[in-house]
């Protein structure tokens, strides 16, 4: 149940919850309690809260946390477009709701609390850092940030028996154990996201929690277990101090859909890490025909939650349908997408497709006309590719079209923009974005959704995937992410 406090004004009263995690926290401190035990560590908080610290024992850990969208949180200029466009046009009522997301432990010091002075907050502030996630140690509700960071020098993660290092105590956490319900529990606190006005923008933890994944006795699978690989062997930390043992460790890149828009760390090792997820994760279920040329697509994900997710109202996911007639000629089309085009073109423009499948959220305002800005938003309406609830049930979207005759092929290709270019013009429109960043949006295609139809020689139905995705894709990426180029870390090349 979400917390009853967020039908406050912008603005308003603080919660129950808020109160509780500075309580908790402030109780932490104030005892000097260090859940590592009584001996000192060599590193204070201070030198803890910085990654540059991190990086001296786990520097593999740092190189893909340094390219990650969790490291770029406050950086990002299309959050720092919207934020200040928010806090303007709230006159400021817009407060910390963004912020206390996109950098917690600067809220939480006192150092920001409206996000608009970044610029003068320290680098080991900003974003979601190794201290704010590996110093939790509890979530007090399911939604908007609701993480209790100790600050002491006690380091958590998922290892049953840490070893306690030179530079700072360990100590074993559910929340970080990918094995344990509570490590959902702990990236559900940031990545479900209920506004003030009481509309539930964001949803990935409770579609997750709903889903086969965390329902399914025998089938359990955590966020962490998509979303941080755990699939090579290394000592945890370079520490000459402590022997370390060899341990199976997590990716920490935290692969979305989300990429960074300008000069950034390891661009080309993120994208390429999506592109791998992207293929594994949604496909084409069938592709059937009628003699007069009716056919239906049926879409399926395997995500451990809907398609998209996230901030759903300003994603585009959409199938290109392409027919061709024996000439190779195109007689039907639809979503056939320039990379700097609208998808989802407004009511009465000439050019819009009345045929689009696309899947997205929608917000409305009071008076029930459609918004792109969250704080305008009064509800929001979803269309999306459902997860699965129940293994044995299929759980299928189907896409339909009707071509002016029965094709000899048909191209389908399910594709995915992580912001739709209308959002971002209105961001430019408005004076908070600059042009260029919106020539940066990519559009993904998901490999594994793209399928070829056609008729054999005795008419029936063939479909075959036409662009599979080499299944050794993690090993370009973590190429990319050691110093390689993009031409020898490519598969096969």
């Amino acid at each position: 149940m979400r917390d009853s406090a967020v039908d406050r004004e912008w603005g308003g009263t603080v919660s129950v919850r808020s109160l509780a995690i500075v309580a908790a926290a402030a109780s932490l401190v104030a005892c000097g309690c260090d859940a590592g035990g009584e001996e000192a560590s060599t590193k204070t908080v201070e030198e803890l809260r910085s990654p540059e610290t991190c990086k001296q024992c786990h520097p593999r850990h740092y190189e893909e946390w340094s390219g990650s969208m969790h490291a770029y949180a406050a950086k990002d200029p299309v959050f720092l477009a919207m934020n200040r466009r928010g806090q303007r046009e709230t006159d400021g009522a817009l407060g910390d709701f963004c912020i206390k997301c996109h950098a917690p432990l600067a809220v939480q010091a006192g150092l920001t609390t409206d996000g608009l002075n970044l610029d003068e907050v320290p680098d080991e502030y900003e974003g979601i850092t190794c201290y704010f996630c590996h110093n939790a140690v509890d979530v007090v509700g399911d939604h908007n940030a609701d993480v209790i960071v100790a600050n002491d020098t006690t380091m958590r993660g998922g290892i049953t028996d840490p070893r306690t290092a030179s530079a700072h105590h360990a100590q074993y956490s559910e929340l970080h154990d990918r094995n344990s319900p509570r490590s959902s529990e702990f990236c559900g606190g940031c990545h479900d996201i209920v506004t003030p006005a009481g509309v539930e923008l964001e949803r990935t933890f409770q579609e997750y929690r709903e889903s086969a994944f965390a329902t399914t006795p025998g089938a359990f699978d955590s966020c962490v277990g998509c979303h941080m690989h755990a699939d090579y062997d290394l000592p945890v930390a370079d520490d000459p101090d402590t022997m370390v043992p060899t341990r199976t460790v997590h990716e920490h890149l935290f692969v979305g859909v989300d990429v960074a828009l300008d000069d950034f760390p390891h661009r080309e090792a993120q994208r390429a890490a999506i592109e791998c997820d992207l293929a594994n994760g949604t496909g084409i279920f069938s592709i059937a025909a009628t003699p007069d040329g009716q056919f239906e697509v049926l879409l399926e994900t395997d995500a451990g939650h809907m398609q998209p997710s996230g901030a759903a109202q300003d994603r585009r996911m959409w199938l290109r349908f392409i027919a061709y007639d024996e000439n190779d000629q195109v007689i039907y089309s639809s979503g056939d997408v320039a990379s700097d085009e609208v998808v989802d073109k407004p009511e009465g423009d000439p050019q819009r497709d009345p045929n689009l499948c696309l899947f997205r959220d929608r917000l409305y305002d009071e008076e029930g006309e459609e918004v792109h800005m969250f704080w305008d938003a009064a509800s929001v309406e979803s269309h999306q590719l459902p997860t699965r609830t129940d293994f044995n049930v299929p759980h299928t979207v189907a896409c339909t079209y009707r071509t002016p005759a029965l094709p000899a092929r048909v191209e389908v290709a399910l594709r995915m923009r992580p912001m739709g270019l209308d959002v971002l013009s209105d961001l430019v429109d408005s004076g908070d974005l600059e042009p260029s960043i919106v020539e940066r949006m990519p559009t993904f295609t998901m490999h594994g959704a793209v399928m070829h139809w056609s008729l054999d020689e005795d008419g029936f139905d063939t479909v075959k995937r036409i662009e599979p995705f080499p299944i050794d894709c993690p090993d370009q990426y973590r190429c990319l992410l050691q110093g390689g180029d993009i031409d020898s870390c490519t598969p096969g090349g």
